[in-house]
């Protein structure tokens, strides 16, 4: 490794200096040595402090696209489920096409959205170092084609802390309520886009308790990590896409590591998933995330069309149910026969063939998933480091690290999973440094080869998206003023996660599709004799890596053959 040039007149790094960054790595600089690296750790400090006194640089491709009147923002007046962010009616001056002409669209609050609040569903004095929540000063990839093509964006949903965690207690609103169902979750990250999509559909069913809830919406932007998109989605009875790793760009939203980073779209049917597909897919120059397989913008499939024209979509697709989806620990058995039996029904209808396959290896996949990103989840996440791969961050976001007590005080209650990311990095780190993570990312690609294998035989794979349906709400307070312990927080959340998160680091798209209900559970985790009412269950489709048409197309044909998510059986 080079250095620029000898120049440390103007460093302030001294051998007491010199002798600490030594220390810290474990070693002792010997004597003979010193003025040789102390040298060349000043000139380093030097070529570091001349870039950081450049003028700030902002790809022109983020700048704020125009809109009509301007960006204003404003909290809901109605807002009883929690789940809006912040409201706003931004369209685009000069759209470039109407594809999304009059809808009306919710963006997670992790996705910049220039002019509006960008909180990451964090306290303000976590992101940045004035106490207020900061404005974006740009607009994320998927913003502005949204704009472009002609969608009204009606401000931002709730999402939850730092984007971890995969049900809605943890964002500094508060929790995002169920519509279907009052103090039980609604999943997350994205709870607030996935309850105000389920909003509307949940007053049309005459819900009652609805009346204070505001605004619903026609389509969400959400993020998807390790399934934060689809378990919301699965919660709330609506459809939730995350694409093929790399389709989507993921520029000018707040990461959690760019190997699971997706982005993707929500919405109250699938042909709205598919619209909003083709506006936001596509190579944009900038995210590191994108490979030679991402299509160019004019080569992107208008995935509108292609679904419009599957009206037999059943015929010779081959559906494959994952065993050991149905039966992992944790899912409970009236979930699991829901999405078998409608898959095996609704399929077959449409002419389909389907049948279960063993598929081992799916079992490992969350934890493959935790030992490939944990070493560098809390620093990628919450402290604010720059991913490895090039990529233009946030120039308006100024996240706290390194933690403090201060912040253990504010998210010990909020969302310990934070603090457990904080531990676990630290102590991997420590203990097995790189070798298990390295050895989990080739166990990846195992993984991957897994499902690729399964799906030579099959169009499509087929699980619960979920294993269970929502669950309650915990108390939001402290534990010593009567409210949830953290290990009452931690027991909810075990398990959430093991359908989705494989399809994270194989990058194999994933869909969410409603299939249904069952009882919901009480808190004490009881039988449907004692269920407060009823919940939806999701079934999730998964396809092979860039035929997210194919996916697409088979949820078609679930539909055509009459599956879906069904009327509202009442409390």
């Amino acid at each position: 490794m080079s250095i620029i040039a000898f120049d440390g007149e103007n460093s302030s790094v001294s051998l007491e200096i010199l002798h600490d960054a030594a220390a810290k790595n474990n070693f002792i600089i010997s004597k003979s040595d010193e003025d040789a690296f102390l040298l060349a750790l000043q000139s380093a400090d030097v070529t570091a402090a001349n870039v950081d006194a450049l003028p700030d640089y902002v790809d022109p491709r983020l700048s704020p696209i125009p809109t009509v009147g301007g960006r204003q923002y404003r909290k809901a007046k109605h807002n009883n489920l929690n789940a809006w962010s912040h409201q706003a009616e931004l369209v685009a001056e000069k759209p470039t096409s109407d594809i999304l002409k009059g809808r009306k669209i919710t963006i997670k609050d992790n996705v910049s959205v220039a002019g509006l609040p960008h909180t990451c569903g964090t306290f303000p004095q976590l992101v940045s170092r004035d106490g207020k929540h900061p404005i974006a000063t740009i607009d994320a990839t998927v913003t502005r084609r949204l704009l472009e093509a002609g969608v009204t964006i009606a401000g931002t949903s709730t999402c939850e802390n730092y984007c971890l965690m995969p049900l809605s207690y943890t964002s500094v609103n508060g929790p995002v309520h169920n519509p279907w169902l009052r103090n039980y979750n609604t999943g997350g990250s994205t709870s607030g886009g996935a309850a105000l999509l389920a909003l509307g559909v949940a007053r049309a069913a005459g819900v009652p308790g609805l009346e204070e809830a505001g605004e619903d919406i026609d389509l969400a932007i959400g993020g998807d990590q390790a399934g934060s998109i689809r378990v919301p989605a699965a919660y709330c009875g609506v459809y939730g896409l995350k694409p093929t790793h790399g389709l989507v760009p993921y520029t000018g939203i707040a990461g959690l590591h760019p190997m699971i980073d997706f982005t993707g779209p929500m919405a109250r049917n699938l042909e709205d998933i598919a619209t909003v597909l083709t506006a936001i897919a596509g190579y944009d120059g900038l995210d590191g995330r994108m490979t030679p397989e991402t299509p160019l913008r004019h080569n992107v499939l208008d995935y509108s069309a292609a679904l419009k024209s599957s009206s037999q979509a059943g015929k010779g697709l081959k559906v494959g149910i994952i065993k050991e989806s149905l039966t992992s620990p944790g899912t409970q058995p009236e979930v699991a026969e829901i999405v078998r039996s409608a898959a095996i029904k609704h399929f077959r209808a449409a002419g389909a063939e389907v049948s279960e396959i063993s598929l081992p290896m799916h079992l490992l996949g969350a934890a493959i998933w935790t030992a490939a990103t944990r070493n560098h989840m809390a620093r990628l996440a919450v402290g604010g480091r720059v991913p490895d791969v090039l990529s233009h961050n946030m120039p308006h976001l100024s996240l706290r690290w390194p933690p403090d007590q201060e912040m253990y005080e504010l998210l010990r209650v909020a969302n310990p999973a934070v603090i457990n990311v904080i531990l676990t990095e630290t102590f991997l780190s420590e203990k097995y440094g790189a070798n298990v993570q390295a050895k989990a990312h080739r166990h990846v690609l195992e993984l991957r080869a897994a499902y690729d294998a399964a799906l030579e035989s099959f169009d499509v794979l087929v699980t619960p998206t979920t294993p269970n349906v929502a669950p309650p709400l915990p108390d939001p307070r402290p534990e010593e003023l009567g409210g949830s312990s953290v290990m009452d927080k931690f027991k909810l959340v075990v398990g959430t996660t093991n359908n989705t998160a494989p399809f994270n680091v194989t990058g194999h798209p994933a869909l969410n599709v409603p299939c249904g209900w069952v009882p919901a559970r009480g808190g004490d985790g009881g039988d449907a004799a004692t269920s407060p009412g009823m919940l939806p269950v999701g079934m999730q489709i998964i396809g092979k890596r860039w035929d997210d048409i194919g996916v697409l197309k088979a949820a078609k044909a679930f539909e055509l053959g009459g599956g879906g998510l069904g009327s509202w059986p009442g409390l």
